[in-house]
């Protein structure tokens, strides 16, 4: 089994590192799927709108709901998740080198979002790279039972991507 996870340190570091660490793959010729988040600050109300691109080549959707500026209540919109992994699973069944998942999180926990994708591509041998948050990292380990930490660095996720995927 090849699967690993990352936990970078400060808010939107896990999605930056998978973002450029998928586009290096992607320019490697690693066939990749599963999904990378792109956020966008939107700074005059300290939130921010978070879109995923559904890997290899989209579409991005959009995961966020604007609650207003004052809102303190979850902003992740359920639906638009759901389709982002429901474009996930059906291109897994098509095959892929590597999936990579942004983030294994709350809906994750709960049983939903891109847990059957984990477990679908770990069941066809596809070695997979999750994001993580440490709150998220005994929920996630509870759920596969073992994992490799990748140090939260460019290099060190992509060389365990190439190795997995036997590129390197």
């Amino acid at each position: 089994m090849k699967l690993a996870y990352v936990i970078a340190p400060g808010r939107g570091t896990t999605n930056l590192l998978l973002a450029g660490v998928a586009q290096a793959l992607a320019d490697k010729g690693v066939t990749l799927c599963g999904t990378v988040q792109l956020d966008t600050e939107r700074a005059e109300e300290h939130h921010c709108d978070m879109d995923v691109l559904v890997l290899p080549d989209g579409p991005k959707i959009r995961i966020s709901q604007y609650l207003g500026a004052n809102a303190r209540g979850c902003k992740l919109n359920p639906e638009a998740l759901e389709t982002a992994v429901g474009q996930t699973e059906e291109r897994l069944r098509d095959g892929a080198d590597l999936l990579i998942v942004n983030k294994f999180g709350k809906q994750e926990a709960e049983g939903r979002g891109f847990r059957e994708a984990v477990g679908q591509a770990l069941a066809q041998d596809i070695p997979a790279i999750i994001g993580l948050s440490e709150g998220s990292r005994d929920a996630f380990m509870a759920f596969v039972g073992e994992a490799e930490e990748i140090t939260p660095e460019h290099d060190a996720v992509l060389n365990w991507a190439l190795s997995a995927t036997g590129r390197q």
